[in-house]
């Protein structure tokens, strides 16, 4: 009997676990560890801070879908692993033995130029402890009945972080009474056209979002801008640039230069066979990409096939990871921007887009139904 151990419960590990429930592979273990008992979709997080999704719209839980799978669910985090050894090192249940290997582990947000704030500081990653925080401090600016927050990051996520926040708090307290401030770091949404560009920048004047161009270092007060002026908030919500799980450095696996975990075709280590990764964890070095769910989404159906191979001692299957994607960025209300390429357009077809391609993929890894709210 072979063990193949799922460490992390990520986006491409749920396609994992649909493809073990439509049929187990014969002689082999498998073991899901993840540190929380479900998996938060990055991709309506924005919609359940602006208020559009109840938070288990959002969510697929991962012990009722480890069990449909047939699947062993270890609730602990990852701290460590030996490549050599072929062994994970988990915080509770100590050292867990594995043939195969599948890395779904996520990143974590670099805030070390931001700890010195005197505000609350609610990095993005992990979600889960990122929506705990939120909610707690949504429910003391209600109680103080005005808000200031500071969304550091230029990129995509956060854009969307501020929109929604600056809709959810706008219609809570009023929008004189909710400040929501954007420090955009190098650049605004980097990588993207200046069409997409355009319309991200009408959407931030038209919501009331401020933007700050520049990096931002935390400060007593809230940050300290690069003009040198303080700027006192309440709440920082980091979406900054993320970095690999320090436990990586000791794994014994090649790194790519960015210090994930380096992967080749097939999502297989370039150093180890046996070890597979996915989503963020991993960095493809022969076709870069960028760390974003859908690439994530997309590693899941490739780590499913290739890891059935691998176990079956059967030839993995290339992949080549899109050069373009799609992108639907939410901007508060049920609105959104689509960019392709070059082209780009908004409106709220565009979030019903987006509403129906989210909610398509959560209802794979829903086994009950769940109400909806903000349908189209």
């Amino acid at each position: 009997m072979k063990r193949l151990v799922l460490a992390g419960g990520g986006h491409a590990h749920l396609n994992v676990l649909k493809t073990l429930a439509a049929g187990a592979w014969p002689g082999v273990e498998v073991v899901l560890i993840s540190p929380y008992a479900r998996q938060i979709y990055s991709g309506m997080l924005p919609g359940w801070i602006a208020g559009h999704y109840q938070l288990d719209q959002c969510a697929a839980e991962l012990s009722p879908l480890a069990a449909a799978a047939g699947v062993r669910f270890v609730e602990d985090s990852v701290v460590g692993m030996d490549a050599t050894r072929q062994q994970v090192h988990c915080k509770s249940v100590g050292e867990l033995n594995y043939d195969v290997l599948s890395l779904d582990t996520g990143a974590q947000v670099n805030v070390s130029g931001l700890s010195m704030t005197g505000a609350t500081l609610l990095p993005i990653r992990p979600l889960e402890q990122f929506i705990v925080g939120w909610v707690h401090q949504l429910a003391a600016f209600i109680a103080a009945g005005q808000a200031r927050v500071a969304v550091v990051g230029g990129g995509a996520a956060g854009i969307e972080l501020a929109l929604a926040v600056r809709h959810r708090l706008a219609s809570l307290l009023g929008p004189q009474r909710a400040e929501v401030f954007l420090v955009e770091g190098g650049s605004l949404l980097p990588g993207h056209g200046q069409g997409v560009l355009a319309r991200v920048v009408k959407a931030l004047a038209e919501r009331g979002v401020q933007r700050l161009p520049g990096l931002a270092a935390g400060s007593p007060n809230g940050l300290q801008l690069a003009d040198g002026r303080e700027l006192a908030v309440d709440c920082v919500i980091a979406a900054t640039g993320v970095s690999a799980p320090p436990w990586l450095a000791g794994s014994g696996l090649q790194r790519a230069q960015d210090g994930f975990v380096a992967v080749g075709d097939g999502q297989q280590s370039v150093s180890h066979p046996n070890v597979f990764a996915g989503g963020d964890v991993a960095s493809r070095i022969d076709a870069p990409h960028a760390k974003s769910g859908v690439y994530a989404v997309r590693a899941g159906p490739v780590l499913s096939e290739n890891l059935k191979c691998f176990l079956a001692g059967q030839k993995i299957a290339p992949h080549q990871p899109q050069r373009r994607t799609l992108y639907l960025l939410a901007t508060g209300p049920r609105a959104a921007i689509v960019s392709w390429g070059g082209w780009s357009a908004s409106g709220r077809w565009a979030w019903c887009w987006k509403d129906w391609i989210d909610r398509r993929f959560m209802r794979q890894y829903v086994l009950k139904s769940k109400g909806a709210q903000a349908g189209c």
